[in-house]
């Protein structure tokens, strides 16, 4: 990232910086649809998020495509943020515009606390990995779907039995890991027949 244009010096960008970090804390009282393996109570976005970056850390190596892990990191740690406005919507529900329009308002209302560039930056880094049409965002958004199928995979099917999701919406939704990792999603497809096998996913 290029050096902050510090337009207002140095104290005020971080002090917007400073009120952006508290800001975001909301994000751990953001509930999710799913329990961490071996937990009986929901995850929250904010552990969401740093599961997702380790996650996309350590298969790296397994994308489609040459892609700048720093960048797939930063995407990561702030497509949720708009959840603090918008709330947590579960992947297999239908998308509405209206819920779509209320995390963009989210993710702008809160980019918009931080510095001018750094604001800027994000935002972009945030509608790529909403386009998904990048190696960087397309490997994301695989990743992004990896730790709730663990999830449910190793916390008997919770989250499925829940919502009543099939097994033909399981399989249809998270062949979108394709596009970032044919490798990851032919494991995980296996992972997901075994599923189906052991009677979690019907």
């Amino acid at each position: 990232m290029a050096d902050i244009k510090r337009s207002g010096g140095v104290v005020e960008d971080i002090e917007k910086i400073l009120g952006f970090i508290v800001e975001i804390e909301k994000l751990k009282d953001v509930y999710r649809k799913t329990k961490p393996v071996g937990l009986d109570r929901f995850e929250n976005s904010a552990e969401h998020s740093w599961h997702v970056c380790l996650t996309a850390l350590m298969l790296k190596d397994f994308a489609n495509e040459k892609i700048d892990i720093n960048r797939v990191i930063k995407m990561l740690l702030i497509h949720d943020l708009g959840e603090i406005d918008a709330g947590d919507t579960i992947i297999y529900a239908n998308e509405t515009s209206e819920n779509k329009a209320k995390e963009a308002a989210g993710i702008g209302r809160l980019l918009n606390i931080l510095p001018a560039e750094m604001a800027d930056e994000f935002l972009a880094l945030w509608h790529e990995f909403e386009a998904g049409e990048t190696a960087d965002s397309s490997f994301a958004k695989a990743i992004d779907r990896v730790p709730p199928l663990l999830h449910n995979i190793h916390g008997g099917g919770h989250s499925w039995k829940a919502h009543g999701i099939t097994k033909e919406k399981v399989f249809s939704v998270n062949q979108r890991i394709e596009a970032g990792s044919k490798e990851l999603w032919s494991v995980m497809h296996n992972k997901l027949e075994d599923a189906v096998h052991a009677g979690i996913l019907k």
